[in-house]
């Protein structure tokens, strides 16, 4: 891949070069662009421009890491971007498959900071992913981050939806 365009696909087309936490600001900028993608086409177009942001997104940073001494470069947001949508996705999911076409903003509240919370606290195998090297590391880490948010973000929707009956 092209230096320069590895570069700007790691960094999240900029958000990776923000002075303080980096990282949540890639997530949270990722809440929009995935609410505009949900509502354009629904949980398909979502989870397709996820999937391929999650392979892009790798080819970007095995490239990238290429050029850096630090194996996990905090300029590289383009996994917390991938990690965040997991969740999202989850969501998208659930209002797609009931005709929800309003905007239950604590659904995706929740898969934020459940992604945030798995992402830096880094339990059992998501610390056991960030010690991986290269690529693979630094993206893997944030996927299973984000697949630990989206089982919590739905059991949280079931409790709130079917137990609350809400």
């Amino acid at each position: 891949m092209n230096p320069s365009l590895a570069r700007l696909i790691s960094q999240g087309f900029g958000l990776g070069l923000l002075p303080k936490a980096p990282g949540t600001w890639a997530s949270a900028a990722a809440i929009p662009v995935g609410y505009l993608l949900h509502r354009i086409g629904g949980f398909p177009l979502f989870g397709a421009v996820a999937v391929l942001t999650a392979v892009v997104g790798w080819i970007a940073v095995r490239s990238y890491l290429q050029t850096s001494a630090d194996p996990d470069p905090s300029e590289v947001v383009v996994d917390e971007i991938v990690g965040q949508w997991i969740p999202l996705a989850a969501v998208s999911y659930g209002l797609w498959a009931h005709g929800v076409t309003s905007f239950p903003w604590p659904g995706w509240v929740c898969a934020f900071l459940f992604f945030r919370l798995f992402d830096i606290w880094k339990p059992g195998p998501v610390g056991w992913a960030d010690r991986k090297p290269g690529a693979t590391g630094v993206m893997l880490d944030d996927v299973i981050a984000g697949l630990l948010a989206a089982v919590v973000t739905m059991a949280a929707a079931g409790f709130y939806h079917g137990v609350l009956g809400r």
